[in-house]
């Protein structure tokens, strides 16, 4: 397993390599990387501790992979819908009748969907109740950590001019921005905790019969 982490890593490292070279958005780009060297730090970490499961490191790859691919275009210009429909022809923000982009949701979403066994399993290793409690903490997690984050970007607009608080939050001029992103981790968050309960409930009555 931990040779499986380290290839992973390894191929996500290059893939920042790739979307570094020629940054279209240099300064904001690089702002936006901070976080992913926080999520190498702790894949990295792992590798060396082997403490998180297979899924839950596959889990952090994916959020730190969609990260990347966002950063190299500051969210609000990853051209996800071009690349559809390349691949399919389906025209997906037309059907949907999109008038912004939105990557940055697919990303908040992804946060709560993915990143819940990490937190669960963190929970689990400080001894948080049962499966059940390792769930529901795991979960507040999520909204807490989704919380921060909509809060350091308020902070950014305070200190940074608006032009660069702007591109590097990507509102997009939605005044309900920070609430929808907290919504949608809420949602992914909610989704894989039903998932695990719902594993947890059947093991237990596996266990009972």
């Amino acid at each position: 397993m931990k040779r499986n982490k380290t290839i992973l890593l390894f191929l996500l490292a290059c893939v920042l390599a790739v979307t570094c070279i020629h940054p279209l958005y240099p300064t904001e780009q690089f702002l936006q990387h901070l976080g992913t060297l926080a999520l190498f730090a702790v894949m990295g970490y792992d590798i060396r501790k082997g403490w998180m499961s297979m899924a839950s490191y596959c889990g952090i790859a994916v959020f730190t992979l969609l990260h990347i691919i966002g950063a190299r275009y500051i969210y609000s210009y990853v051209p996800y819908n071009e690349w559809i429909m390349s691949l399919t022809g389906f025209d997906i923000d037309g059907y949907l009748g999109a008038t912004r982009n939105h990557y940055d949701r697919i990303v908040h979403f992804s946060f709560g969907l993915v990143m819940m066994p990490v937190f669960i399993q963190i929970a689990e290793r400080m001894k948080i109740g049962a499966r059940y409690g390792a769930v529901v903490m795991a979960w507040l997690f999520i909204q807490t950590g989704s919380m921060i984050y909509e809060l350091f970007e308020w902070l950014l607009t305070i200190v940074m001019t608006s032009e660069a608080a702007e591109n590097y939050n990507g509102q997009q001029g939605d005044m309900w921005d920070a609430q929808k992103d907290m919504a949608l981790a809420l949602l992914g968050s909610t989704m894989t905790a039903a998932v695990y309960m719902v594993k947890a409930s059947l093991r237990a009555r596996k266990r009972t019969a």
